[in-house]
């Protein structure tokens, strides 16, 4: 782990616990990460992920991995598995793995003890009229007319409701509260909803279901969490949180804490915006990694190291903030730079042919697999006759202070031999297919005598490169706020992902496992993405610079 992961940064949430501690009014922590099974997990639950499992694990307790699973028509168990997955891939292990429809049972006989103390009724109001009623920020609502309802006709219609005896948007479970509260969220809050629909893991058991600002704080007392972090957008809900516990016979109150949810610039962190990506085609799935999900950052090739990094750097504070996406992608570079092997890569080649090589001859070339690892030793790269060097490496016409290959200039092969271009051979449309080139015998591992060579290219011998497909991806949007835009796909980068289907890479590579990330020299970091009938494709995760700073 980095010095960040060794030593957490204090954060408001790290002293309310650490009081809480001290003061003996827990004896243990324990948290909860609590995601809805309707899409995969992005950067933003990366956040909360640390967070919850971090301060549980820095303090000895536990954290619990939940599935907010009460909105059925919505949610699958393809999700469900995915987060699990992407949980468990940046390094966290939850004490118990535990549903909201775990719940349902102990869930409905509260809803029966609210209506029998006479805070809570069922409710015939089409969901228009309930808009109507509710009122608005200056003015209050109105009070339903099922509002002074029974308690017994109450008990009664509920267990109808439970019963399948009324169609969906006939009658609602609300709870009593105050139709002139300033703070909307406890204007008789809906507490159940009839929707006859199969649940992923209960089947047809039931066709009501709770709502979510009722069914959390339960779900977080019958475990026990002590301390319930959520994002600010719920410090509104908060009273309903209490007023729910204060008013069911449960032993368990935890405490609701807000911190910012995080904002990533050039980046879309909602996942009903990120559905719509997936479901229109923009891009090609949850998982492309051009896609903020954890799932798409791990195709990228980011590693679980560089998330839970940029997560500490960003920190947990109580004001919603902006962060540069520069950040989170140097927290890749920094690790990749640490731990990736090195490979020679040449995106768009041109053939390179050393006339007074010898024909037939191929060396084995010993070259470090990271330059300031020992540890990960050596990999051998054969040079011949004939090898690739990049179109970039070469010009006709070249810019002040350019130290690449020209014709009749010099340049040094990287870790091999000094060569001269003699002669560049051109197709009928002014394309350069070929260099005819000499090289220097006495340059390997030396300086030439008596010269200067300033420059250094990469390169792959011909015979034995592997031919792969290379993915560019860049960022999704080219805006820095997309979500302010009316319509944000206007604002997709189409320049986000350009395929190379001709690339060709050192021989070192013929052996690399799925997953495995490598530094192209002088190009970027990469992932290898998949490997099928031993065609390569390759998919950048970040550039060796920020080419987007100005």
């Amino acid at each position: 782990m980095s010095n960040t992961e060794n030593t957490p940064a204090a954060n408001f949430i790290r002293q309310i616990i650490a009081q809480d501690l001290s003061a003996k009014k827990h004896s243990q922590v324990i948290t909860r990460f609590p995601p809805e099974p309707n899409g995969f997990l992005h950067i933003g639950h990366a956040k909360s992920i640390c967070l919850n499992f971090g301060v549980a694990t820095e303090n000895k307790g536990l954290c619990n991995l939940r599935f907010d699973d009460t909105n059925p028509e919505k949610e699958s168990m393809e999700y469900a598995l995915a987060i699990e997955k992407d949980v468990a891939w940046l390094g966290f292990e939850w004490a118990e793995l535990k549903h909201s429809s775990d719940y349902f049972e102990p869930l409905y006989l509260f809803a029966v003890q609210l209506i029998e103390k006479g805070l809570a009724y069922v409710d015939s109001l089409s969901a228009d009229e309930i808009r109507a009623y509710r009122g608005s920020l200056t003015e209050a609502g109105k009070e339903s007319p099922d509002r002074n309802r029974s308690i017994a006709d109450n008990l009664d219609l509920f267990a109808r409701m439970r019963a399948g005896e009324f169609d969906e948007g006939s009658y609602l479970l609300r709870a009593k509260i105050d139709m002139a509260s300033p703070n909307m969220n406890m204007r008789d809050p809906a507490l159940y909803r009839i929707r006859k629909i199969s649940h992923q893991r209960t089947g047809d058991d039931w066709c009501i279901y709770p709502m979510y600002d009722y069914t959390h704080c339960i779900s977080d007392a019958l475990e026990g969490i002590t301390h319930s972090l959520c994002t600010l957008e719920f410090a509104d809900h908060r009273p309903l949180y209490d007023w729910v516990l204060d008013n069911i016979e449960i032993d368990c109150h935890p405490q609701q804490i807000e911190f910012a949810r995080l904002s990533l610039e050039y980046t879309i962190v909602s996942k009903r915006k990120l559905n719509k990506l997936v479901v229109e085609g923009h891009v090609s799935g949850w998982d492309d990694p051009r896609m903020p999900t954890i799932a798409g950052l791990r195709r990228a090739g980011y590693t679980p190291k560089a998330i839970r990094d940029f997560c500490e750097r960003i920190g947990v504070t109580k004001k919603d903030a902006s962060i540069e996406v520069a950040v989170l992608e140097n927290c890749i570079r920094e690790d990749l730079n640490e731990t990736a092997g090195r490979a020679m890569a040449v995106l768009d080649p041109v053939k390179v042919t050393i006339e007074n090589y010898p024909d037939a001859q191929v060396e084995e070339l010993s070259m470090a697999k990271h330059p300031q690892n020992e540890a990960m030793g050596q990999r051998i790269v054969p040079f011949s006759k004939v090898v690739y060097i990049d179109q970039d490496d070469f010009a006709d016409v070249p810019p002040p202070k350019y130290k690449r290959l020209i014709e009749g200039g010099e340049v040094r092969l990287r870790g091999a031999y000094v060569i001269k271009c003699h002669e560049v051979i051109k197709d009928d449309a002014g394309k350069i297919i070929e260099l005819r080139c000499t090289y220097d015998e006495n340059t390997l591992g030396k300086k030439p005598e008596g010269r200067k060579v300033k420059g250094v290219i990469h390169w792959v011998s011909a015979e034995h490169a592997i031919d792969a497909e290379v993915r560019l991806y860049d960022r999704l949007f080219n805006v820095a706020n997309p979500g302010a835009e009316d319509d944000f796909t206007a604002a997709l980068n189409p320049n986000s992902l350009e395929v190379i289907t001709h690339a060709k890479v050192e021989a070192s590579l013929a052996k690399a496992e799925l997953g495995e990330r490598f530094q192209f020299e002088r190009v970027g970091y990469f992932c290898l993405d998949h490997n099928k009938n031993n065609q390569f494709v390759f998919n950048r995760t970040v550039t060796l610079r920020d080419a987007w700073t100005v």
